[in-house]
């Protein structure tokens, strides 16, 4: 389990982390979400003790790194795929690693076949894409076999099979009973393989739950099918009611309930062929969370 409690980093000026608590429990994928600049990697790297938090801390099992007497055996992560001496080859890397923590050599061709990179085992990573990259970094947290894994980015530059790979990868951790974080910017890929969302902006928490908990905290839309789509448009906008129209006679409609739109259909007289609520989606729920945390955004044209 990781455990951060009412984390603070400063950087000068700059606030990074601001009293920031959660839990990450084992047996389940839990996602770390927030806008650029919200303090993810600061907190990840606190997490590994490779930077130091101005007040408050990180423990991973009840213990904060730097006592971690066997590190490797008990925390994997991946933070940069590219933080590799890149006249290195692949092996050479690992047996650095597996050295450092008395980890049998023959564990090293365990984790290059396991990641799928046994075939380039023997080349220097300065010229592995970044897709191979972050294979390699995958077969190194996994080295000493450990409970606590951190990945960061785990996906950049890998191929949708990749993709896929790791998705089952990394629930396949979780069934084992391991301690699985990720933190990640692909809302629909957070979508299909986090069991538990953490999203925090501008250093601070903001909310925890399941990916179905936090959809259900934002009005979806409504779709709906009818025999006169003009008449409907008309009175579902004079209720306040948002529509687009797209193919096949289909309205797509926020602001309202379904209950609410077909209310609105009956009393203009309009038949309808079908109304499905549409959940809100996991961006469009990260978005609406985070809207007053983002750093750096854009404005419509002509706004100040």
């Amino acid at each position: 389990m990781i455990v951060v409690d009412h984390l603070t980093k400063r950087y000068s000026k700059t606030l990074a982390v601001d009293d920031l608590s959660f839990e990450v429990k084992p047996g389940v994928v839990t996602g770390f979400l927030g806008p650029n600049g919200s303090g993810k990697s600061t907190t990840m790297r606190i997490i590994l003790g490779l930077d130091h938090a101005t007040k408050g801390g990180a423990t991973i099992n009840g213990k904060s790194y730097h006592d971690l007497k066997s590190p490797l055996h008990e925390v994997g992560a991946l933070l940069d795929a590219k933080a590799v001496h890149p006249g290195r080859t692949a092996r050479n890397h690992l047996r650095a690693l597996a050295a450092s923590n008395k980890i049998k050599s023959a564990r090293v061709d365990e984790v290059l076949e396991f990641a799928g990179i046994s075939s380039v085992a023997n080349k220097k990573v300065g010229g592995f894409s970044m897709g191979m990259s972050q294979r390699l970094g995958i077969a190194g947290a996994l080295l000493g076999d450990p409970e606590v894994l951190l990945f960061d980015e785990p996906v950049n530059g890998l191929d949708p099979e990749g993709i896929k790979w790791i998705r089952e990868f990394f629930q396949s951790l979780a069934k084992e009973g391991r301690t699985v974080f990720v933190s990640s910017h692909l809302m629909s890929e957070m979508a299909v393989s986090a069991d538990q969302i953490i999203v925090i902006g501008r250093g601070k928490f903001i909310t925890q739950g399941s990916v179905d908990d936090l959809t259900a905290t934002v009005q979806g839309t409504v779709f709906v099918r009818a025999s006169d789509p003009q008449r409907l448009t008309t009175a579902l906008r004079a209720e306040q009611g948002v529509v687009q129209e797209i193919n096949d006679n289909g309205l797509s409609v926020s602001g309202l309930t379904s209950d609410q739109v077909g209310e609105i259909a009956f009393g203009a007289g309009v038949v309808l062929h079908e109304l499905t609520p549409q959940r809100a989606s996991l961006e469009e729920v990260f978005m609406d969370l985070t809207a007053d945390s983002v750093e750096y955004g854009s404005h419509p044209t002509g706004a100040a």
